[in-house]
């Protein structure tokens, strides 16, 4: 099966999807109080639906060695207040669809770049020249998209 019509294929669209509600959600919340509020209060509902499904899921948290995995793997709990605090902030400026094809944009121009060099400990995947018209086509597609 084409890794285009998969199941992790279907499960990232999806996940997309739910970006571009949660950052219009985000962005709601944050006009209606303050950006770094809205940010806390969101981060703190996720991590009460995350303990949840943890105990749901009989998830041993202290069955890990914490201490023993590399320090960068947890930037991503910044990255999320920082991503939460920018889309919120950005969508009303822009707009929901502008907003989304400039963070498409980000991570796929990121994504070509972690994979190339194999950054975060993740396999290299070289550039193949495909990729760089994938990209072209890309850019000019988000070029189209942005009102």
């Amino acid at each position: 099966m084409s890794k285009f019509l998969s199941l992790p294929f279907l499960v990232a669209a999806i996940s997309g999807i739910t970006m571009a509600i949660q950052g219009t959600l985000n962005s709601g919340l944050s006009q209606k109080t303050h950006l770094l509020a809205a940010t806390l209060v969101v981060h703190v509902i996720g991590t009460v639906v995350a303990i949840i499904t943890m105990l749901f899921g009989r998830v041993g948290f202290f069955s890990y060695n914490w201490f023993t995995i590399p320090w960068f793997y947890y930037l991503g709990g910044v990255l999320s207040v920082v991503i939460v605090g920018l889309v919120a902030s950005s969508i009303p400026k822009i707009g929901v669809c502008n907003a989304t094809t400039a963070i498409i944009i980000g991570q796929v121009g990121a994504a070509v770049l972690i994979d190339h060099f194999g950054w975060f400990g993740v396999d290299r995947l070289h550039w193949s020249p495909w990729q760089f018209l994938g990209l072209a086509l890309f850019a000019a597609g988000a070029k189209l998209l942005f009102r």
